[in-house]
């Protein structure tokens, strides 16, 4: 006698999955409470081949955790027709029993539960073809952190071969002026204590790289300011006081759809500059900046807006009047968060800043 074939048209179906880099724990949850908890290799493929095996025809929804994957793992389960979301870790609904028996397991289940009981909300997913322009970004702030960390170890292997910087290369500070003669006076006149200086040619051999890669990526994002996809909004940036032109390149390719924010509080949390709040009767207390936002952005407004109160009046009106009643770090983060402001007002009007008199 021939059974009939099982069918979950209609049906929705929810997969936890927590990602690991070998392997992924997935847990598959039925409308109806049915619960296939498993592990597999890290293939989305893997999980489209089980769903269609054991549970045919249904509307697959499926969620994981942002982390060192990215977004290749969304990108793959779309593609297979497996509808998906990205959460910050933090917002996933824990029990006390959860938190304390953590286990790959549990982590699945508790996202396939979670999305079943619509009790998460995506982070945004960057569009593939602009994960290039944010990596280019990104590695220009690496190779100025690289940079910055060979001078260091330049600077004290001199130091601890007793090497005295002539005076020409210093300035009125005491900080090394890393110009072409200090750089050549490092290869032509520096000798150490020992018979040989291999250690000296290999960190200026390595320097001279870091910075012919640095100029590669100014090119390459010079190129990219410059063309269709962003030019408009990169002359409409440029025109607010304090924001360089990196700080808009960073602006566009990180945050990349500014119409994603409703309003402007959303936004300023995006960028991780709203403080944090605590409430209970009566009494409500605010705190520092809060963890969440984008660590790139949110750092470097607050730089620009060091800037920005030198450079328009009504900014530093501002600024004045929040130092006289808090500390001047504290201000500056209020002035940052104005600066964030005009930038998600300038986008969106289309209308390059004015600046106002207090």
């Amino acid at each position: 006698m021939q059974r009939n074939k099982i069918s979950f048209k209609g049906q929705k179906i929810f997969i936890g999955i927590d990602v690991h880099k070998k392997n992924w724990s997935v847990t598959v949850l039925t409308e109806a409470g049915y619960k296939r908890t498993y592990s597999q290799n890290a293939s989305a493929r893997e999980i489209f081949d089980f769903l269609d095996r054991h549970f045919p025809d249904g509307e697959y929804l499926a969620v994981y955790e942002a982390g060192f994957t990215g977004f290749s793992t969304y990108y793959d389960l779309v593609s297979l027709g497996i509808e998906c979301i990205v959460i910050h870790a933090a917002d996933v609904p824990t029990t006390q029993y959860e938190s304390v028996m953590k286990t790959d397991k549990i982590d699945s289940e508790k996202l396939a539960r979670a999305l079943r009981n619509n009790q998460l909300k995506g982070i945004y997913v960057y569009p593939a073809d602009g994960l290039d322009d944010r990596g280019v970004i990104r590695a220009r702030k690496n190779i100025q952190n690289d940079l910055v960390r060979y001078k260091l170890r330049i600077r004290h292997l001199l130091f601890t071969n007793g090497v005295c910087i002539p005076g020409c290369h210093l300035d009125d500070k005491g900080n090394v002026k890393w110009t072409k003669a200090f750089k050549q006076w490092l290869k032509d006149d520096v000798t150490l204590m020992s018979n040989t200086r291999s250690t000296l040619d290999i960190y200026i051999s390595t320097l001279g790289l870091l910075d012919g890669a640095l100029l590669d990526a100014n090119r390459h994002i010079k190129v990219l300011c410059a063309s269709q996809r962003y030019r408009r909004s990169y002359e409409l940036l440029r025109s607010i006081p304090g924001i360089g032109p990196f700080v808009a390149a960073t602006l566009l390719t990180e945050v990349h759809d500014f119409s994603r924010f409703d309003n402007q509080s959303r936004f300023a949390s995006f960028l991780g500059l709203v403080p944090t709040c605590h409430s209970s009767g009566d009494r409500t207390a605010h705190g520092e900046k809060t963890f969440r936002g984008n660590r790139s952005i949110g750092p470097m407004l607050i730089e620009a807006a060091w800037t920005a109160v030198r450079k328009d009046p009504g900014m530093a009106a501002d600024f004045s009047r929040w130092s006289k009643r808090m500390e001047k770090n504290k201000a500056i983060v209020r002035v940052a968060r104005k600066l964030a402001n005009i930038i998600l007002s300038v986008i969106k009007n289309q209308k390059k800043y004015v600046p106002y008199m207090p």
